[in-house]
């Protein structure tokens, strides 16, 4: 009996961010704020931490 396809297919890598999307932090005076390449830009933050769960929410929403 055959192979079943499934089996002999490579496992697809996991998806990364969208095409077109970078975001990054940047500080301001005391202040960290997300930016990603694509124009959005997240609340200033004190928290460096919650300025990067900020940019890491925007890659993964749809």
């Amino acid at each position: 009996m055959p192979e079943p396809l499934s089996a002999s297919l490579p496992e697809a890598p996991p998806p990364g961010p969208p095409a077109g999307h970078s975001a990054t932090t940047i500080e301001r005076g005391s202040f960290c704020l997300a930016r990603c390449s694509c124009g959005w830009s997240g609340p200033a933050r004190r928290s460096r931490d919650r300025a990067r769960t900020d940019a890491t929410e925007h890659l993964a929403a749809p």
